[in-house]
């Protein structure tokens, strides 16, 4: 590869190489700055004998353009953040104890602590979606988890290098998510909308929730349905189990004022609470009940992994619902009853929010509600 002209070599002795500017570039081309320009940010007519010479010399000098000196003139970066909560680790950071062959062994990893991390398997969807939205309109997507101690200082760092932030429920505080929306557009992503006159994009949970109830009461015939929540004050959660007592309450059935069981999201939980369940039934604690309805996939799937080793028929001896729809909810044994949302959507119709805020500021605020979808599977009995 050739240098560019005019001076390419070392810099005062070092080592490193002047990096190749776009003047390098106009005089391999033979054509003016202001072409360059055109041609490398794709905006004005060019010739395409012009368009060529460029492109050539861009890749002969291995020019790169610089995205700040870009952000510069048009006063964008090209770049979108996505703000996720604090979901805690993936895997166990810590280093095993392994065996004289170099291989660690164990009898069994089904509650290992470091397993995948509640909400893992939603947000990845998210992500996908907001990534693969971005990506299309010619954004790149900057994730930042927000984790104690340094969100705030972590969640502005983001907000000085992005066009729009999109950030999700409970992740952040009103008061430095009102701080970040005075530079620029915020939009909340799941739950219900906030105050402070926000963009946002959620999903139907209460409605999607009372339609699976209902049809558990009335085509299965089961009145002894109980709801197993998710973390505390978890705004999705809360909508979840509204919908559950409302469709308990127009069912003419009483509709208790605190879930039944309280997880946190994830599938060891879920095998947690379900051998409790378990024990006090043996114990002569009282019968299983008819129905559980699950804050979460990840939740029922953690009761179908109990409940199949002990032995307890779902949904013969109890009928198992989530919602999510996540893809182990499809494979599952038996398959799993679900409120399906469409979660890679949610990210890419945040991501759309956020291109139509920065290309008309005075928009009224949106706030856009995503159907959701009950899945009637083998969990729950035949249809």
């Amino acid at each position: 590869m050739s240098r560019p002209s005019g001076g390419g070599g070392l810099a005062g002795g070092g080592s490193s190489v002047r990096a190749t500017t776009m003047r390098d570039v106009s005089r391999r081309a033979g054509v003016s700055v202001s072409t360059v320009s055109r041609v490398v940010s794709g905006t004005g007519y060019v010739a395409p004998e012009t368009r060529l010479l460029v492109e050539r010399a861009v890749e002969e000098l291995g020019y790169v353009p610089s995205g700040a000196a870009r952000g510069l003139v048009a006063r964008r970066t090209g770049m979108l953040g996505l703000c996720l909560p604090d979901v805690g680790p993936a895997a166990d950071l810590r280093v095993p104890v392994r065996t004289g062959s170099g291989v660690e062994v164990v009898t069994d990893d089904a509650d290992v602590p470091g397993g995948p991390s509640w909400g893992s398997l939603y947000f990845g969807e998210v992500v996908r979606g907001a990534e693969y939205a971005a990506w299309q309109a010619g954004y790149a997507l900057t994730v930042v988890v927000a984790r104690p101690p340094q969100a705030a200082e972590r969640t502005r760092d983001l907000a000085g290098q992005v066009d729009g932030l999109i950030v999700v429920a409970e992740t952040l505080s009103d008061q430095l998510i009102e701080h970040v929306a005075h530079r620029l557009p915020v939009v909340l992503l799941a739950g219900p909308r906030p105050a402070g006159g926000y963009d946002h994009v959620g999903v139907e949970n209460a409605r999607g929730v009372r339609v699976l109830v209902e049809h558990l009461v009335r085509a299965q015939g089961i009145h002894d349905v109980r709801y197993v929540a998710g973390r505390v004050r978890t705004s999705d959660d809360i909508d979840r189990f509204r919908g559950y007592r409302a469709a308990l309450t127009a069912l003419g059935l009483p509709a208790p004022q605190n879930p039944a069981l309280r997880g946190d999201f994830t599938r060891a939980t879920g095998r947690t609470l379900a051998r409790r369940l378990v024990a006090e039934h043996r114990d002569g604690h009282g019968p299983l009940p008819g129905a559980l309805v699950c804050a979460n996939d990840e939740t029922a799937l953690g009761f179908l992994d109990v409940f199949n080793a002990e032995g307890i028929e779902v949904p013969g001896d109890v009928v198992v619902t989530g919602f999510d729809g996540v893809d182990g909810a499809r494979t599952s044994s038996p398959r799993l009853t679900t409120v399906e949302q469409p979660m890679a959507d949610l990210g890419r119709l945040a991501v759309g929010v956020l291109r139509a805020c920065l290309a008309d500021p005075k928009l009224p605020r949106q706030d856009l509600r995503v159907p959701v979808r009950v899945l009637l599977r083998e969990s729950c009995g035949t249809h």
